[in-house]
């Protein structure tokens, strides 16, 4: 074995602790979002995630922060999204990040109502199983939004840009608009 393979593995040996230690300490930090609902104007910033365990208290304020607002009808929303909204926010270096809600969880009923008033909304929207959010940040144009989450590969992600905002789900990886 040559010097320079050897050194190499050498010095790759030697710091593979510390590289597991550093992502280990990533992985251990408490994952904080905030939001601000459009139509509630209700606002939460909360920790949902500490290390691998989700945080049950968290889960179930989210589950009603994103309650259908027109029937107040809750769910429970797919925590992947928020690992989604993390990972987003994380992506962007923009830890202050307050996503502002268009639309979460919409019951049968209201999203029946919603197919009769107006164009795009899916017979069977994911929005009703919890597994959708329809975003934006009020200071980032929301094409970056969009650019991230498609790179990040990890669900539906809808660009709609007349309205101004990024339809996130947890269902099969797929994308529209423009």
């Amino acid at each position: 074995m040559n010097r320079r393979i050897f050194l190499g593995a050498a010095l790759a040996a030697a710091s593979a602790p510390a590289v597991a230690r550093s992502q280990r300490r990533q992985l251990d930090q408490p994952r904080v979002l905030s939001f601000h609902h459009l139509h509630t104007d209700e606002r939460l910033t909360l920790t949902y995630r500490q290390g691998d365990h989700y945080q049950r208290s968290s889960l179930m304020r989210l589950n009603q922060f994103f309650r259908d607002f027109r029937t107040n009808e809750v769910t429970t929303i797919d925590p992947k999204l928020y690992d989604l909204l993390f990972d987003v926010k994380q992506a962007l270096g923009h830890e202050d990040a307050v996503f502002e809600i268009v639309s979460g969880y919409r019951s049968p009923k209201t999203n029946a109502m919603l197919r009769r008033t107006s164009s795009g909304v899916a017979k069977r929207s994911l929005h009703m199983s919890g597994k959708a959010l329809d975003v934006r940040l009020g200071d980032m144009p929301t094409h970056h939004i969009r650019d991230i989450a498609v790179r990040l590969s990890r669900g539906g992600v809808g660009y709609y840009s007349r309205s101004d905002f990024v339809h996130l789900d947890t269902g099969n990886v797929r994308q529209w608009g423009a």
